[in-house]
């Protein structure tokens, strides 16, 4: 009995050494250990969560024995606050993916989509509003530094409008702004989706003045994830575990879109109709985890990342930012999936 024993300590000892190791270089077997608690902040728009919601639908996140705490943010300045704060291990976001990683605070390592056309500007035709002509001197309320606001000042630009000095645009929480834009505040609004089905549901006179994919792709507009310096350093497996999820969960979203938009919508859009739920998601572009790979190594993602960055170094939010082939990873994504 005691040789027994002694024996089947041995080899308990040896199964859990050896979970620990494949948890430490992120391999597949970790999910047999103990589940890795991970923090993770999101903007609720299908282009930045698609990938979150279907890795959920499919299990991949659990299949990778990771415990995903998924966190609900209106903005991306407060959600990379929370970030550099402490409060959360990484971020899914739009084109602030450019601005905090810029500045030396955050690694991006994986891309979730270009957003084509999920931008959008909304004017009300009953306040003398019909072109860009009519905005000059008007309110656009808009959440300052987001994908809406990046394409609103393009959007004004490629038009002949200063947005320094032709209009007064107003930060704000994107509901916010859509609330004041229904209540007749204000004759514009510069928004995303899903926000612009309130907008046409509440304000019949409201027509759409243009969207984003009028600026593709010299303005491309690109959204992803986001670690933590500190997180990424320390934390190499979960890396890979999560890259890997990823991977799994935007494949089948890729391949399988009608299967995983349902899902989606049932459970995390139930206030979106499903066919403006595939409208959302044709709003954006997304592509195959290998075909993601092509673009990060070939420079294509560098050269969008930048373009986001120099409209933040525009605006005054950033001096001296690093270029993205400092804060973005192109390696991580293929370690895992192969080329």
């Amino acid at each position: 009995m005691t040789v027994n024993f002694w024996k089947r300590r041995v080899v308990v000892k040896a199964l859990g050494a050896a979970v620990a190791a494949l948890a430490a270089v992120g391999m597949p077997g970790a999910s047999l250990a103990q589940s890795t608690k991970v923090r993770v902040g999101y903007i609720h728009t299908i282009a930045v969560d698609g990938q979150i919601w279907a890795g959920e639908h499919i299990g991949s996140w659990k299949k990778e024995g990771l415990d995903m705490e998924f966190i609900k943010f209106d903005s991306g300045l407060a959600i990379f606050q929370a970030m550099v704060g402490g409060s959360l291990d990484m971020l899914a976001v739009g084109a602030f993916a450019a601005n905090f990683p810029a500045n030396g605070q955050g690694k991006v390592f994986l891309i979730n989509s270009i957003e084509y056309a999920t931008a959008q500007l909304w004017v009300r035709t009953d306040q003398g509003v019909n072109s860009f002509r009519d905005l000059r001197g008007k309110k656009i309320p808009t959440a300052v530094g987001s994908t809406a606001d990046v394409f609103l000042r393009t959007a004004l630009k490629a038009n002949g409008i200063d947005p320094s000095k032709d209009v007064e645009i107003i930060n704000q929480r994107m509901p916010d702004a859509v609330s004041a834009f229904i209540a007749g505040a204000v004759p514009a609004v510069a928004l995303w989706v899903p926000f612009n089905l309130a907008v046409a549901k509440s304000v019949p006179t409201a027509k759409m003045l243009v969207d984003a994919s009028a600026y593709y792709p010299q303005s491309a507009i690109i959204g992803g994830w986001v670690a933590s310096n500190d997180y990424y350093a320390k934390n190499p497996g979960v890396m890979k575990r999560v890259a890997r999820a990823w991977a799994a969960a935007n494949d089948y979203l890729v391949s399988k879109p009608d299967e995983a938009l349902a899902a989606i919508q049932a459970k995390h859009y139930p206030e979106v109709p499903l066919d403006s739920m595939k409208a959302m998601y044709k709003a954006s572009k997304v592509f195959p985890s290998k075909e993601w790979i092509k673009y990060y190594q070939d420079g294509t993602v560098v050269k969008w990342l930048n373009q986001v960055t120099n409209f933040y170094v525009e605006l005054g939010a950033i001096q001296k930012p690093l270029p993205a082939e400092k804060y973005f990873d192109p390696k991580l994504l293929a370690e895992v999936v192969g080329r």
